[in-house]
This record gives structure tokens, C-alpha cells and sequence, in this order.
């Protein structure tokens, strides 16, 4: 399948539902594969591709993996896909969110505890490392966990030897570990707010997960997917999209990123009227976002400003607008703008061709359908 890159204004909706029909069938094909292994990933585009062909190499090593990138990417199915890969794939998978644990319970969370060793500490515990004894533990926000306890764990990652809070004992584990963060750990390193000792440890494989808007031609597959997974959770009926709604998704730039994208999903198969997301559906936001992104704000600089050409500009936005909605129909179109259909032509050929004649503004043109009258 040919892979079809970002783009910078909306992609024609037969682009977008082509793009999903002709590489669905095989994209189905490798989750079905990938399912037996792991969670699944769904996208096509190169960059994905690269990762997960990084993850299955490194799968075959014991080798340590960070892996970088924004909220929302799917940085946790990026780890399961390399434990799935790797000799530890029947071992446990043991996933722990750093920034979610308290910091004074973190270790205690991480190493286990004895009885009594605090208050509280009514029985013994086994830790997270030895909960992934022969599998994977996956260290998620590492970035939020205290520079003490980086300390402890720079030295079980070196020795693969946990000591439990109040033990006098160490304790040998075998595992494999995979972090994750969505800042800059060099930076953090730079501010002395990151080990750079335990970064270089953790960094053996660097990983980045691209953000959605760096790989659009996987929006309308995420969308048919999550769309399949919400209708059989909340719909007897399937609902579907219609094709300018999926133009808008291509085109948003989702800072919520896949996460944003199939809670948007579930949302609208929960709320679709007769079964079908329309684009007036979409929350205002993204819409919005489509319209300033198309036309930003003009600003008005010490240099000046032309602002008969921004108007002119700003008209033929919602001109375009107006015949991208209508299917190219400009009886429809003008009905949209308030205006008659040989004002809307004549503003068209000033715009494509210079001033009109009398016979531009006369019957059809630009071979519309017959019928439509002026």
C-alpha cells in the first residue's frame, strides 16, 4: 500500500476512505498476526512501521527501552508489543505509573516492603520487579519519580538485586525493563532533575512514538477501527461517518493525540443521531480549529497590513467552504452564502480569471449538472 503523508489542507474524502479500503484488508491481516502476540497497533504509515520493526529486534535482547513521545501515543502498546516479541512473552507483564503512586509509597511500590517496616506495613509484600521476576516491568513517567529513589533504582538495574523497605536481605530478580516519558529527560538531566547516569542506563534503545498529526494517513484507520470496537459496545446498529466528518478528523491535529481520538469516537457512536456522525457533530473545537487553521487570524504589524486582500481571502475561504460542502454545486453554494448564483460565478471567474463577461453569468458553467437553474 502506498503511503499517503501529512497533508496541509483537507484531503479529498475519497482520498481518506480509499486510503482505509485498500490498506484495511491487509492492516487486518497483521493485527490478526500481532493479536496472538500482543496488544495490537493500528497505523501504516513509515514511521510506525520503523518503530515497530525496532521493537521486534530488540525484543530478542534483554536490552533496556525508553521510549519518548507525547500523552496519548501509545507509548504502554509500544512495551507490550516488544515483551510480546521477546523470550519473556508468557512472563508477566507488570506496567507502574510513577507519576500516579505517591513518591513516599513509590519505593515500597517498586521493591515490596516488610512487615512493619512503617505504619501501615501490617504484612509483607512483594514489589512490582518481583511481580515481573522472568518478564517485563514497565516504568511509566519515569520522569516524575524522586532523584533518591532514582539512585536505588540505577543500582537494581545494574545488579538485578531488589533489597524489600526494613529487609536485611537482598533479593535476585530477573526482568526486563521498558520506560516510558513524555518530557525531555535530556533536559531534565541538564537541570539536575534527571539522573544522567540512570538515563544513559534506561536509553540503551531510544524510542519515539510520533504524535497523530505526524502521521494523518492513520486517522481514518484508527477511526473504522475504534468505530467497530464502540459499535459493539454501545450500538446495535453500526454507526458510520460521513466523509466530510472524516476529512475534519484528518485534518485536526489532535494534541490528545490516538487517546483523544477514540474517546472523540466513542463519544459520537454514543450520541449519533440515525446512526451516521455528521460533521456538525464534531465537537466546535475541532471545527473550529479546521476554520482557523485555514484561515488564521490576521494581525495587524508596525509595518502595516493589506486588508482588502484578507477580505478577499477570508471570502474565498468560506466560498471554497461552502462549495466543498455542496459537492461542488453553486445553485447550493450561493443558497449557503446568501447570495445569487451569477454573483457567486462572477466572484469565482474574478478570482480564476479576471473580470466576467455576460456569457459567464449566463446558464451553466464549468460543466455543473443540468438542471440548475440561476
Amino acid at each position: 500500500m502506498r503511503i499517503v503523508g501529512p497533508v496541509h489542507r483537507p484531503a479529498p474524502a475519497i482520498l481518506l476512505m480509499a486510503s482505509f479500503e485498500s490498506s484495511a484488508g491487509k492492516n487486518a491481516a497483521e493485527n490478526a498476526a500481532a493479536s496472538t502476540k500482543g496488544t495490537p497497533l493500528i497505523g501504516q504509515h513509515a514511521l510506525l512501521r520503523q518503530i515497530l520493526t525496532i521493537a521486534e529486534r530488540v525484543a530478542r535482547t534483554d536490552a533496556s527501552v525508553l521510549i519518548g513521545g507525547e500523552s496519548g501515543t501509545g507509548k504502554e502498546l509500544i512495551a507490550r508489543q516488544v515483551h510480546a516479541f521477546s523470550r519473556r512473552a508468557n512472563a508477566p507483564f507488570i506496567p507502574v505509573n510513577c507519576g500516579a503512586i505517591p513518591a513516599e509509597l513509590l519505593e515500597s511500590e517498586l521493591f515490596g516492603h516488610e512487615k512493619g517496616s512503617f505504619t501501615g506495613a501490617i504484612a509483607s509484600r512483594q514489589g512490582m520487579f518481583q511481580l515481573a521476576d522472568s518478564g517485563t516491568i514497565f516504568l511509566d513517567e519515569i520522569a516524575e519519580m524522586r532523584l533518591d529513589l532514582q539512585a536505588k533504582l540505577l543500582r537494581v538495574l545494574q545488579e538485578h538485586e531488589i533489597r524489600p523497605v526494613g529487609a536485611d536481605r537482598t533479593v535476585r530478580v530477573d526482568f526486563r525493563v521498558v520506560a516510558a516519558t513524555n518530557k525531555d529527560l535530556k533536559q531534565l538531566v541538564e537541570k539536575n532533575l534527571f539522573r544522567e547516569d540512570l538515563y544513559y542506563r534506561l536509553a540503551v534503545i531510544p524510542v519515539h512514538m510520533p504524535a497523530l498529526r505526524e502521521r494523518r494517513s492513520d486517522v481514518p484507520l484508527l477511526v473504522q477501527h475504534f468505530l467497530a470496537e464502540h459499535n459493539r459496545r454501545h450500538s446495535e446498529t453500526p454507526v458510520t461517518i460521513a466523509e466530510d466528518a472524516m476529512v475534519y478528523l484528518w485534518e485536526y491535529d489532535w494534541p490528545g493525540n490516538v487517546r483523544e481520538l477514540e474517546n472523540l469516537i466513542e463519544r459520537m457512536v454514543i450520541l449519533a443521531d440515525e446512526n451516521r456522525i455528521r460533521l456538525a457533530d464534531l465537537p466546535p473545537y475541532v471545527r473550529s480549529f479546521i476554520s482557523e487553521k485555514k484561515h488564521p487570524k490576521p494581525i495587524l504589524t508596525d509595518d502595516g497590513f493589506d486588508l482588502q486582500q484578507a477580505v478577499e481571502d477570508f471570502e474565498m475561504g468560506l466560498i471554497d467552504e461552502a462549495l466543498r460542502r455542496t459537492g461542488g454545486n453553486k445553485q447550493q453554494a450561493a443558497r449557503l452564502l446568501g447570495l445569487k448564483r451569477t454573483t457567486l460565478v462572477a466572484k469565482l471567474r474574478r478570482v480564476r480569471e479576471g473580470p466576467p463577461t455576460a456569457g459567464d453569468l449566463d446558464g451553466d458553467d464549468d460543466g455543473e449538472m443540468q438542471g440548475e437553474t440561476a
